[in-house]
């Protein structure tokens, strides 16, 4: 029998999805849920999602403790496990390499919000933090330094980390923010203006009757 299975798989399946959108390529990036008694699930480093089982995924506590798994887990740990610790309403993390969202942030120090899935499913503007290199902690401090009420935070030169009270709106906002991204760098290729949105414009849009809190079902 294999611990936590349900969890463990969701882990791939949505790995695999990230796949189907183009929003990691091979081992790339990761995917971890603090689970309903308090250790983590996260994907293993260095392994190709197409041939990941449950088997393969790694249960660590809230310090980064082996409690179940035999593979390395994602060498971003010590990052996750700083995101979890200081921002107790995020369930999930989705840490991402995904291409137009990346670009932006090697211009911009912010991706203002200026469409609306970005603002469902981001909740407005998309900080862009500075560089951490790979595998450093940096990356969790610089996610929860720059969040500001943000579901996701570009991370300049390396990719993106999205994060929700649950999997599902982890992986929404990592879809969209994509989405929303080629959009705006299409309209910024024009060499005209892009006019962001007023701060009246996305409080309407998150507070209507069909806000994002009362569309997503489950």
């Amino acid at each position: 029998i294999v611990m936590y299975e349900k969890e463990k798989q969701s882990l791939i399946d949505c790995a695999l999805e990230l796949k189907r959108y183009r929003l990691i390529t091979l081992c790339g990036g990761n995917v971890c849920v603090r689970l309903a008694d308090g250790n983590i699930a996260v994907t293993p480093s260095g392994l190709d999602y197409e041939i990941m089982t449950a088997d393969d995924i790694c249960i660590v506590d809230s310090m980064g403790k082996r409690v179940d798994g035999h593979r390395r887990p994602t060498s971003d740990l010590d990052a996750i496990l700083f995101i979890f610790q200081k921002m107790p309403g995020v369930n999930a993390t989705i840490h991402t390499h995904q291409p137009c969202a990346t670009a932006l942030g090697l211009i911009a120090d912010v991706f203002p919000a200026c469409l609306v899935s970005q603002i469902d499913a981001l909740q407005g503007d998309v900080p862009v933090a500075p560089f951490t290199p790979s595998s450093n902690k940096g990356m969790g401090e610089l996610t929860v330094q720059y969040a500001n009420g943000s579901n996701a935070v570009i991370l300049r030169s390396h990719g993106v980390m999205a994060f929700g009270s649950s999997l599902q709106i982890a992986l929404y906002a990592a879809v969209y923010l994509e989405e929303a991204a080629q959009t705006y760098l299409t309209a910024l290729a024009t060499g005209r203006q892009v006019q962001p949105l007023s701060p009246e414009m996305v409080k309407a849009e998150l507070g209507g009757p069909d806000s994002w809190a009362n569309y997503l079902q489950t």
